[in-house]
């Protein structure tokens, strides 16, 4: 019956058409998704880089990172909110905080899991230190920096969602309306359209990482199948 109601609520066509239409709230969900995670990324992937790739301040940066991770979502937006005196720049600076972790872990860890055997000969071939980095330690670290992005992205459409509790209407606004007024059919049209966002932009960087990571590191991370021992008589 939810269901029913939700797939109603999805096709009415008063919902798709006005300025708190489905589409606009799409558009603006998107909007600050992508805000936010390019702005964390901006910030977390040289630092990242930096601290994997010289070694210095991994235990602080790893402690901060969680740190990060356990500040509370709806508490950390709304107070940016109030300290940028109600302005839509307090929400989106509260989403790069929360986008910043995943992405500082990927690009971290990338390049400590890079084979030092690879980096040592790089050395011997008298790479100097950014040279190894550009050409030998990002291009390896490529999988788990694209992977924390991935993860950042997931994190971040669905925080955006709480942005709705402070007037912005993103996606998170029907889930406002639906739990107001006890109309389930909307709060669950309102979560299918963000798991459905979730999905789009997760298959999005997943086709951007086929692009860019190498074909033979992407083959050395899927798991190896193991042979099956030959039958005897």
């Amino acid at each position: 019956m939810i269901f029913a109601d939700a797939f109603a609520w999805l096709l009415d066509a008063a919902n798709w058409t006005g300025s708190r239409s489905i589409p606009v709230r799409v558009g603006v969900h998107l909007l600050y998704c992508l805000g936010a995670v390019l702005g964390a990324a901006a910030i977390a992937v040289p630092l990242g880089l930096y601290v994997g790739h010289t070694g210095r301040g991994g235990v602080l940066l790893v402690g901060g990172s969680n740190a990060l991770r356990a500040l509370p979502t709806l508490g950390l937006v709304t107070f940016l909110y109030l300290v940028a005196g109600g302005g839509q720049v307090g929400v989106l600076i509260g989403l790069v905080v929360l986008a910043v972790p995943p992405i500082l872990a990927g690009a971290y860890a990338g390049i400590q899991d890079v084979d030092r055997g690879v980096v040592d000969a790089a050395r011997g071939m008298g790479m100097t230190g950014a040279q190894r980095l550009w050409r030998v330690e990002l291009p390896n670290a490529l999988p788990l920096l694209v992977g924390g992005l991935r993860n950042a992205t997931l994190q971040v459409v669905a925080t955006a969602s709480v942005a709705a509790y402070v007037g912005i209407e993103t996606l998170g606004r029907p889930l406002l309306d639906g739990l107001r007024v006890l109309d389930y059919g909307q709060f669950v049209g309102g979560a299918v359209l963000v798991a459905l966002l979730a999905v789009v932009l997760d298959v999005v960087l997943a086709l951007v990482g086929k692009l860019v990571i190498p074909r033979g590191l992407r083959l050395s991370a899927r798991p190896r199948r193991r042979a099956k021992a030959p039958r005897v008589g």
